[in-house]
């Protein structure tokens, strides 16, 4: 993830739900020593929508197809990842695997990614909802939990 200094980068993600979990990316900050999660997908071409973003960037991460695109809310995240400054605009998603079958799966392989990343299925708590990245959607991931 490469951050232009002084500028702000447009992100889209997405929320994928089974059972009252979410697929997720895991991280890991070295400067701060924390593990953190991350929803999937990826930063905005220019001249390209937040929903045409999202699309393309589960096909580039997963090699996957979703559907029932519900834009849940725009975010703005500002924060330090590896002791370098980023800005955020972020727009979260929800949607459906177009595949159904893709919910019983367990094992993922993201195509593009950092090599310390996986995903996985995240059996939402309150505790680890903290720990979701970017931040914007924790009042729809409560109400997963109830």
């Amino acid at each position: 993830m490469a951050y232009v200094q002084d500028s702000i980068r447009g992100l889209s993600v997405v929320i994928i739900e089974r059972d009252g979990k979410v697929l997720i990316s895991t991280g890991y900050d070295k400067v701060k020593d924390k593990r953190f999660y991350r929803f999937l997908g990826g930063g905005i071409d220019f001249s390209e929508t937040s929903l045409h973003a999202i699309k393309r960037e589960i096909k580039e991460e997963l090699g996957l197809e979703l559907k029932n695109y519900q834009l849940l809310n725009i975010s703005e995240n500002i924060f330090t990842f590896n002791g370098e400054p980023g800005h955020e605009i972020c727009f979260i998603y929800k949607a459906d695997f177009k595949d159904e079958s893709n919910y019983k799966r367990d094992d993922f392989v993201i195509l593009d990614a950092y090599p310390d990343g996986e995903v996985i299925w995240l059996k939402l708590n309150l505790d680890n909802i903290k720990m979701i990245k970017p931040p914007g959607a924790e009042k729809y991931l409560k109400e997963m939990i109830r």
